[in-house]
């Protein structure tokens, strides 16, 4: 609940070939008329509160866009991906239209002077709520801008506000002074010549060096990265921004002169700007998040008064997934104070297999303008720094983690009367669903920043999905601080799930909440827990059911153990009519994604709710039940390490055994064919699936999204595993199917966006498992989406996803024998 609320063509299509039609067949394809209708359903809006959680912004969440608009020009510089006609990041979805709904009266009101052709990228409200500023894409022909503007709240009246167009490369270009005065923009600089264009003629050779330094270090795969110093300079050009003060009157002051600035950020007092700015020298081999950093205090005319720290280059951290970066991490300023910084620091060089003095791992510090004087320790923790909620001077909440061990704490800390002990509020395993406390309430202050609510007492209120052996029950708890006591304002109850998106007033009685069933979709109510239980629900949407040719689709939340004794879980889904003795088993389609744990028990938490919306997607495969398919969705497949042992090391009898027991589940119950079931995933669910048709005949066909299947590309981790290919060769080597290509002995369909950006998922990946089980003789299906990245976007690639998926099934699942 503590995030802000969701912000939230052409057709080619020609007869269907077979699926195992040759490269020669092009064009996207269309699936049947009952899938295209799951993929052109209606939309609901996106919602964002305002700060005094009165009024709403209703955005219009658009059409999937064609792939002409997915197509648009784009550059990929150092794990980047810029639209170079607009200097922003790369983008497929904005809002389309706006207006405002009031929370009390219910009425929704219109916004005149909105831009013609609206395309919202980013919205934000003023701390004082006179004004909401947002961004707006404007294309005309082949250039294009992201303009600001700002909607007067008493009028109602939208206009333009910044003449200069944004910078939106790697921030969205601009945020509220904490005042309401005015916005600290990033424009493009004025008068800025055009992109520097490559000669086409090398210099001279790329080079690079390593040192033998005896340090190990991670060295994660990644896509776009730089290639040269032609790649260099055109990166520096898009990065490059002029910060600049717009008042409400679009009177504007630049701040200092151009530089890369990856973030600026106004002190609550309204006095100071902390800037990154990233510097040379850059990486062919790691992205911009890795580049080196200038942080920097600079007052409001941009002049700098205290240098923070200069990050360097960094080109791989120590191994393990609790390793971080020596030096500040985390930099940001104390919420409830005018001008003070605060960071975290390592104690063991960033590395967790190090030794530490007093076990401390990490030192939290705090700096007060005007920084004279040293850094003072807020917080020392024998765990890695997760998280603070700043509330006033004497009530912060801070966390502490360790993956390793999936141990977590939270503290509570006095950040004004630092000779006060911590105390500690709760300690767990994170990964233990159970016993989740739930997170701190936060509501903006008059400054905009994110403050704990704190009630009378020293009370805050905690938000918590409320993970129970039954499903999720979402809860409002407040905890007292001082006597630790705990009551329950509010927990969603059957039949309905109710999750809290906002509350609304001090005391935590007053409540936005989503609420759905399986027949009903999610729609905004308030809910007033001071009103007798009968009465205190009001409804503020209305959507309709998106897909009500599906509304009476049967769900149902299984559980069934493993033969280890794990429990697990999993969502079964049957066409609407279906009936198992009338009708028989039918074909299924069961969709997955891997998870690990340290601990069975952990594992064998339920997940999800037999509460939610019957929503079907065409994402998922929820909207093969259109098609006649019963469907097993989000199947557990919990892969365990308990203590010292690590979870890849048995990660294939465990993967079998889960997959054993869900088919085993749905045949005993009489809704599934034995002989006719397809698994299918996206991304590491991909890579299951292709080990699942590599070591069993449980399934008759493979769908595989965007995975990965050759290890030995990804030699530094993957997923959780923390160790390298060198020290766990034969892990690496058994977990991939491309090492087993020649066992898969049932239909492979592999889809993939040619673009993809994710770390490790290389479109590589796919085309050489195509090769490795084309060239062996085995059923495979190649799909490569042009311009689509790791998820896709465009109508024509969904429809055509849906389409090949469709074909496939059919052919190989619908009407096999046994």
């Amino acid at each position: 609940m503590n995030q802000p609320l969701s912000v939230l063509p052409l057709n080619l299509g020609l007869m269907a070939p077979s699926p195992q039609a040759g490269a020669q067949e092009s064009g996207y394809r269309l699936p049947p008329a009952a899938l295209q209708a799951i993929v052109d359903a209606p939309r609901a809006p996106a919602l964002s509160l305002s700060p005094q959680r009165n009024i709403v912004a209703v955005i219009q969440t658009p059409p999937l866009p064609g792939i002409a608009e997915v197509a648009q020009p784009e550059l990929k510089l150092a794990g980047l991906r810029i639209n170079p006609r607009t200097c922003s990041s790369s983008r497929f979805s904005f809002g389309t239209d706006m207006s405002l709904l009031e929370v009390a009266t219910r009425k929704e009101s219109r916004i005149r002077g909105l831009p013609r052709e609206l395309r919202v990228s980013d919205l934000s409200w003023s701390p004082d709520q006179r004004y909401l500023a947002f961004s707006h894409v404007a294309l005309n022909g082949e250039r294009g801008a992201v303009e600001l503007w700002v909607i007067d709240l008493a009028e109602r009246k939208a206009r333009k506000l910044s003449p200069q167009p944004l910078s939106a490369v790697l921030t969205r270009g601009f945020n509220w002074l904490p005042d309401s005065s005015g916005l600290l923009v990033h424009w493009r600089p004025a008068g800025l010549s055009k992109p520097p264009a490559a000669s086409g003629i090398p210099s001279g050779p790329i080079e690079q060096d390593s040192t033998s330094d005896g340090h190990v270090r991670q060295l994660r795969t990644y896509q776009d990265l730089l290639k040269n110093e032609d790649d260099a300079r055109l990166f520096e050009y898009y990065i490059t921004v002029q910060m600049a003060i717009v008042d409400l009157n679009g009177k504007t002051r630049l701040v200092g002169q151009p530089a890369q600035f990856s973030r600026t950020s106004i002190a609550p007092g309204g006095q100071y700007i902390l800037t990154q700015s990233i510097t040379r020298p850059y990486s062919y081999i790691v992205p911009v998040s890795s580049f080196g950093e200038k942080l920097e205090v600079r007052d409001m005319h941009g002049d700098v008064v205290h240098t923070v720290t200069d990050l360097p280059l960094e080109e791989g951290l120590p191994p393990g997934n609790d390793a971080v970066s020596e030096g500040p991490r985390h930099v940001s300023w104390r919420a409830d104070a005018p001008a003070s910084l605060m960071w975290a620091e390592a104690q063991d060089g960033g590395d967790p297999v190090r030794d530490v003095i007093d076990g401390i791992r990490d030192l939290v510090l705090l700096h007060a303008a005007p920084f004279r004087e040293p850094p003072r320790v807020l917080a020392r923790l024998t765990m890695r720094y997760a998280g603070i909620a700043w509330g006033r001077d004497d009530v912060a909440l801070i966390n502490e983690r360790w993956h390793k061990t999936r141990d977590y704490k939270q503290w509570m800390i006095a950040p004004g009367h630092l000779s006060t002990p911590p105390e500690l509020i709760h300690t767990g395993s994170y990964e233990d669903r159970y016993s989740s406390p739930g997170s701190p309430v936060m509501r903006a202050d008059v400054n905009g920043f994110p403050r704990l609510l704190i009630g009378p007492g020293t009370t805050v209120l905690l938000d918590g999905a409320g993970a129970t052996p039954d499903g999720d029950r979402p809860f409002i708890d407040r905890l007292s601080l001082t006597t630790k006591h705990k009551e329950r304002l509010f927990q969603s109850a059957a039949p309905y799930f109710e999750n809290v998106a906002a509350v609304l007033n001090d005391d935590g009685t007053l409540l936005l909440t989503t609420r759905e069933s399986p027949t009903e979709r999610p729609n905004y109510y308030l809910r007033d827990l001071n009103k007798p239980e009968g009465e205190q629900l009001t409804a503020l949407t209305n959507y309709p059911h998106p897909t009500p040719q599906l509304k009476d689709v049967f769900k149902e939340q299984i559980r069934y153990p493993r033969n280890d004794g794990v429990e697990l879980t999993a969502t079964l889904m049957l066409p609407p009519g279906y009936d198992a003795a009338r009708d028989g088993p039918l074909p299924l389609l069961m969709w997955a994604y891997p998870q690990e744990f340290k601990s069975a028990g952990a594992a064998s938490q339920t997940t999800g709710s037999p509460y939610r919306f019957n929503a079907v997607s065409y994402w998922g495969p929820a909207a093969f039940l259109a098609m006649g398919y019963a469907v097993l969705d989000n199947p557990s497949f919990p892969i365990v390490g308990s203590g010292d042992e690590e979870p890849n090391d048995t990660y294939l009898p465990q993967l079998v055994a889960s997959a054993e027991a869900a088919v085993d589940e749905v045949v005993r119950r009489g809704v599934a064919d034995r002989h006719r079931i397809a698994i299918g995933g996206h991304s590491y669910g991909a890579f299951m699936t292709g080990n699942l048709l590599a070591h069993t005949r449980l399934f008759r066909a493979g769908i595989a999204r965007s995975g990965a299947y050759n290890r030995t590309l990804t030699p530094f981790g993957f997923q959780a595993e923390e160790r390298p290919y060198w020290q766990a060769p034969q892990v690496y080597q058994a977990m991939s199917p491309f090492n087993n290509a020649d066992k898969i002995k049932d239909a492979l369909l592999l889809i993939h966006g040619a673009d993809d950006s994710n770390s490790g998922t290389f479109p590589l990946q796919s085309e050489r498992m195509f090769q490795a089980i084309k060239g062996l003789g085995g059923t495979a299906r190649l799909v490569m989406l042009p311009n689509e990245s790791h998820a896709y976007r465009a109508r024509e690639s969904i429809m055509h996803m849906l389409y090949e998926t469709n074909a496939w099934l059919e052919k190989y699942v619908r009407h096999a024998t046994a």
